[in-house]
């Protein structure tokens, strides 16, 4: 089966840096749909448009084509006092943007009685090498499409 609009791809993937320093590597595969559901990157889904299972590639995927620049308005300077106790450099709250939308800080730094936290997705600014493999093609149920994503072992659960 090709890779269209409405089908359910499976792959193996494994995320480097531009210095060559691995970043992600499944262990099991991920899985998404396929079809401009805003389930992967656009450059992915052009790059495996009409393929099939086995098909292999190798992207490069400058930040615009990723996770994005790196916003330094993102970064926030706490009291420590406001920090939760428990959470560690590397952790992750979930918190509030200025205009009131959830987002997650990822716990950067936490010197003498300030916690800085970055909301920017840890790749933000990089450019990044992309490995993927194929692992499966089927069509996507009505309900996937309806909810528009992946459901199943290796896709989004309810």
């Amino acid at each position: 089966m090709k890779i269209t609009k409405d089908t359910v791809v499976t792959m193996h993937h494994k995320v480097v840096n531009a210095q060559g320093q691995l970043l992600d590597k499944t262990q099991e595969p991920t899985a998404y749909l396929h079809g401009g559901y805003d389930n992967t990157f656009p450059k992915i889904e052009e790059a495996l448009e009409g393929q099939e299972v086995g098909f292999t590639t190798t992207l490069k995927l400058a930040p615009a084509d990723a996770f994005g620049e790196r916003d330094e308005a993102l970064v926030q300077t706490i009291p420590k006092s406001e920090f939760p106790p428990g959470v560690k450099v590397g952790g992750q709250l979930r918190g509030r943007s200025a205009e009131g939308h959830e987002q997650v800080f990822n716990v950067v730094k936490i010197k003498g009685d300030k916690v800085i936290l970055d909301a920017n997705h840890p790749w933000a600014g990089q450019h990044l090498t992309l490995s993927l493999t194929v692992q499966e093609v089927r069509a996507a149920s009505e309900e996937e499409v309806t909810h528009r994503h992946a459901h199943g072992a290796h896709g989004h659960h309810h």
